[in-house]
């Protein structure tokens, strides 16, 4: 059957308009199949988009590595011992562990969550001090608005500059104070402003950063006699190697270099980023799926729906399949014509609860940010180009499954019962 043929597209519109109400309540079911699938994938889309907005551009094939007391003894040394990295382990680590791409040792002011008293003029404030290098960039970015970060001349000088953040600018400068170039006191030193920056991150860590003061490292060390420690290292893979492989051989390094047990597991603290994005990125991959079962099986419903109309619809032309086989039409003539009418009404009423769906995730996204609000947990739902094409394709297959078993309800149909039928 020619599908561009206008009588049997007439043919089709006369039916679907001869039956408004029943074909109103049959397309419904996929219109809304398709329109509650769409609506659930941008909204799965938007705690995504929330979620992975809310890491910044933090450098997810990273881990943290810090020390902590031991808890076997080994080599005369007793449990419970205190110990620090120190520059020979940086060396160490930049020389024998070639799975590392970047490596960043950091120095912070009171320890762990520690904070200290900065001083300008006669405002003063507690803030997170840091000692960093400028690799730590590459690891966990923030935003310049302002001057520049950290620079290697700063390590090798051991100069004594600060880079702020916008938080402790609001509370040590006046509106309209020029904060580059100058100066804060820090535990009773001065340091020279040369960037003030902000989080790129969302929620409580980027109020941590907006609250911290980064140091070059070197000039931390010295300046307030911290000798050759290192509080804990940032360190990221190179590409294509687990973090979690780099991980492990860094941590046998230093348990080598400082005489820790093999089996000790508690002497060395570390954090690997790279475990919990995969874990978050799995919990979205499990929502997907669910959505998709969900979906589907709604949609499923709707086809379902239109396959039974269309076996009434059979049931009540059967005189005029009837006619048409005695006439000559042949059987691919009937399929094609009640598979095109399935198709046509599925892809027409699905097509509908696609542009809505999108439409509707449209607005809800503009309406968030016309609010001016901040959404930490849903932000942008939407759904990519590829999903739109995938429903569509959904479509017009679901239309061909719809219309299979009324066209071989058709088939079946002899010329001569059929002009019997009442």
């Amino acid at each position: 059957m020619n599908v561009f043929d206008l009588d049997n597209w007439q043919e089709i519109f006369s039916t679907l308009k001869n039956n408004k109400v029943r074909t109103f309540f049959t397309a419904f079911g996929v219109f809304w199949g398709i329109f509650m699938l769409v609506l659930m994938l941008g909204s799965g889309n938007g705690l995504k988009n929330a979620a992975y907005d809310g890491w910044g551009d933090f450098a997810t094939n990273s881990f943290f590595m810090w020390t902590q007391r031991t808890s076997m003894p080994y080599k005369g040394f007793r449990r419970g011992r205190n110990f620090n990295f120190n520059n020979k382990d940086t060396e160490a680590l930049r020389n024998k562990i070639p799975e590392i791409k970047t490596l960043a040792p950091r120095l912070q002011a009171g320890g762990y969550r520690g904070s200290s008293n900065v001083v300008r003029g006669k405002e003063t404030g507690a803030f997170n001090i840091y000692g960093d290098y400028p690799e730590f960039m590459d690891i966990d970015p923030v935003e310049m608005i302002g001057g520049r970060f950290v620079n290697q001349k700063d390590i090798d000088d051991m100069r004594k500059v600060a880079v702020i953040g916008n938080a402790v600018v609001d509370a040590l400068f006046k509106e309209g104070e020029e904060p580059v170039g100058d100066y804060i006191k820090i535990q009773g030193v001065y340091f020279n402003i040369v960037g003030v920056f902000k989080s790129k991150k969302k929620g409580g860590e980027a109020d941590k950063d907006a609250n911290s003061i980064f140091l070059p490292f070197t000039a931390m060390q010295k300046t307030f006699n911290y000798g050759d420690a290192v509080f804990w290292y940032a360190i990221t893979s190179r590409d294509n190697i687990p973090a979690s492989i780099t991980e492990e051989k860094v941590i046998d390094l230093m348990k080598l270099r400082h005489k820790i047990h093999p089996e000790d597991d508690q002497a060395i603290g570390h954090f690997n980023v790279e475990k919990e994005f995969n874990k978050m990125e799995g919990l979205f991959m499990g929502i997907d799926g669910l959505i998709w079962v969900v979906g589907i099986g709604t949609l499923l419903a709707g086809i379902i729906g239109v396959s039974n109309i269309m076996l009434i619809v059979i049931k009540e032309r059967t005189n005029e399949i009837g006619v048409k086989r005695a006439l000559g039409a042949t059987p691919s003539n009937i399929i094609s014509q009640v598979i095109l009418e399935s198709v046509f009404l599925t892809t027409l009423a699905g097509y509908f609860g696609l542009v809505i769906g999108v439409v509707l995730l449209g607005v809800i996204d503009n309406a968030m940010q016309n609010s001016g609000g901040d959404s930490q947990f849903f932000l942008h739902p939407e759904i990519d180009f590829g999903i739109g094409i995938t429903a569509l394709v959904i479509l017009i297959f679901s239309g061909i499954f719809a219309g299979l078993i009324p066209a071989k309800r058709a088939l079946s149909i002899k010329p001569v019962d059929a002009l019997r039928d009442e």
